[in-house]
């Protein structure tokens, strides 16, 4: 398995096939970072590896996605400030953006996700975040 880089990509919902902005924290640093000290999101972050995450600390709600190794959705939360979430054991990845997003997006349970490289969409559901850059598409994180 290849180990990824903090950086920066599109996660698109598969059932919806809306894209959104995505931020990967991998590195020990940036997870333990993660969404500490800032005011809100855009899009999303997504914390890899990780099975669960807390809130102290946190200015605002966040919804949680907990993501198995294929990126397959396991369960969606919505956690105020200053809560710990009780870790999932096939956990692999979490996903976290402002609380309400994941409703939006349509992501839920069961559902499957993909992290693009930032120019990979074709951007019919993002047309805001239309940036041009080359890269590989991400394979099992």
């Amino acid at each position: 398995m290849t180990r990824r880089q903090d950086g920066y990509a599109q996660l698109r919902i598969s059932a919806t096939g809306m894209t959104v902005p995505l931020e990967i924290a991998a590195s020990f640093r940036a997870r333990s970072r993660g969404l500490l000290g800032r005011d809100a999101i855009e899009g999303a972050l997504l914390l890899t590896p990780a099975s669960g995450v807390h809130t102290w600390r946190m200015r605002f709600a966040i919804d949680v996605a907990y993501l198995d190794r294929d990126l397959t959705v396991l369960s969606v939360r919505t956690m105020r400030p200053g809560r710990l979430g009780a870790p999932r054991l096939r956990a692999r990845h979490v996903l976290e953006s402002s609380a309400g997003a994941m409703a939006r997006w349509g992501l839920c349970a069961g559902a499957r996700v993909e992290v693009l490289s930032r120019g990979e969409h074709d951007g019919a559901h993002d047309r805001a975040h239309e940036e041009t850059h080359d890269g590989d598409h991400f394979q099992d994180l």
